[in-house]
This record gives structure tokens, C-alpha cells and sequence, in this order.
């Protein structure tokens, strides 16, 4: 082989293994990140009073709708064990990057990633219970959403929802900055057209986050 070949070749070799080393480790870099802005989530999300909602057992097949870096999912994992599965489904690539890698680090190996998009989240079927956590407000067709929760879902299965109440505007305050918001009593009616039954609702899950927003949890199965 010609040794400019080989030269080239080594310095193309040498130029990739540069460029993964750098992208490991900005991506161990927003992993450390991720973790510490978690545990200080852990202080005010309630996760506990969540997964509780949630019912679940080993073994089960759970669906983390709109998971994003996997706050929740890596909680659910350990829950439903090494028998069980956890199906961390976003429209949104990176975050499920950042996941696929966090995921290597823990001991169980029940995580399934999926892309979904905005109509059609693409669920298994024979699935137990499906969380979706600050995620309702952003749906652009709800009603499109749940018909495929409720068909991935088994009888009984239970679906648990949990977001953001809009403020309430002072007197005279101008409107606007609701995007991120949505009202627990339009999601429970959208359920209730969905077919689902309304299991329970609380609608001051959290009095107060850190940016004094307070956040409702309704819990709903499949008849």
C-alpha cells in the first residue's frame, strides 16, 4: 500500500477516534449534569406519590410517554425488575440519546427506546400502566394520543397524568404564558371522551415548584 495511503489513513483514524472521545465525554459531562438537576427535582416532584398511581408490579410493562432524558423512566426500571419492561417513548431524538447512554450504567437492562411522533406515540401492545408527566400540555392531538394509549393498554390498565394548572392571573394582569399549561378539568373530560374511567384527582399534587406553579395528578384505567 502507498504510505501516503497509510498516512492518510492513520490520520483519518486518529481524527474519529478524537471526535467520539470528545462527544463521550460531553455527553458524561450533561449526564452528571442531569443527575444533579434530578436530585433536586426529586425534593419537589413527588415522585413517590407518582409511581404509587402507577400500581405497579415486577414484571410489568410500563410506557413513559414524553420521558426526555428519563427522569422517570430510571425510576420505573427498578421497579418492574428484570422480568419487567419499561417502554421510554419521546418525539425528540437527543434526549433519547442522553437516555440510551444513561441506561448502560444501570443493572437492570429493561429499557426500550422508542421514537414516536406527534399523532402516534408507537406503543407495544399488552402494556399495564402508561405515565405521562409534563408532557399532556404539549399534545397538538390528544384525542389522536389516547386512542393509541388505550389500545396498548390491558384491560384494567391504568394511565396516570400529571401537569401543570394555568396561574391565576391577578386583576387586570394580561394573558398569555399558558403553552406549558393545561387545565386538570379539560384533560379529565378529554379522558372521559377517550373512554377511560377517572380513577382519582388531585388537583394540588404540588402547591409550589421552584418556578410557583402548581401541579395536578389525575389517575385513569381502561375499562
Amino acid at each position: 500500500m502507498n504510505h501516503r495511503i497509510k498516512l492518510l489513513i492513520f490520520v483519518l483514524c486518529a481524527v474519529a477516534v478524537v471526535l467520539v472521545l470528545n462527544v463521550g465525554y460531553s455527553a458524561l459531562n450533561t449526564i452528571s449534569r442531569l443527575n444533579a438537576v434530578e436530585m433536586k427535582r426529586d425534593e419537589w416532584q413527588q415522585p413517590n406519590r407518582i409511581v404509587q398511581a402507577l400500581d405497579l408490579k415486577p414484571g410489568n410493562v410500563v410506557v413513559d410517554l414524553g420521558c426526555g432524558s428519563g427522569y422517570f423512566t430510571l425510576k420505573l426500571s427498578s421497579l418492574v425488575g428484570q422480568e419487567g419492561r419499561v417502554v421510554a417513548e419521546d418525539i425528540r431524538r437527543l434526549p433519547l440519546t442522553f437516555l440510551w447512554f444513561r441506561t448502560l450504567s444501570k443493572p437492570e437492562h429493561n429499557v426500550e427506546i422508542v421514537l414516536g411522533n406527534p399523532t402516534d406515540p408507537r406503543l407495544p401492545a399488552h402494556v399495564n400502566a402508561v405515565l405521562i408527566l409534563n408532557t399532556y400540555h404539549e399534545f397538538t392531538d390528544a384525542k389522536s394520543i389516547l386512542g393509541h394509549v388505550s389500545e396498548s393498554l390491558v384491560a384494567e390498565g391504568r394511565l396516570v397524568v400529571v401537569d401543570r394548572a394555568p396561574k391565576r392571573l391577578a386583576v387586570g394582569a394580561p394573558a398569555g404564558g399558558a403553552e406549558h399549561e393545561v387545565p386538570v378539568e379539560q384533560v379529565q373530560a378529554e379522558l372521559l371522551q377517550g373512554g377511560f374511567e377517572v380513577v382519582s384527582r388531585e388537583d394540588r399534587l404540588i402547591d409550589r415548584d421552584p418556578d410557583n406553579e402548581t401541579w395536578w395528578l389525575i389517575t385513569a384505567r381502561k375499562p
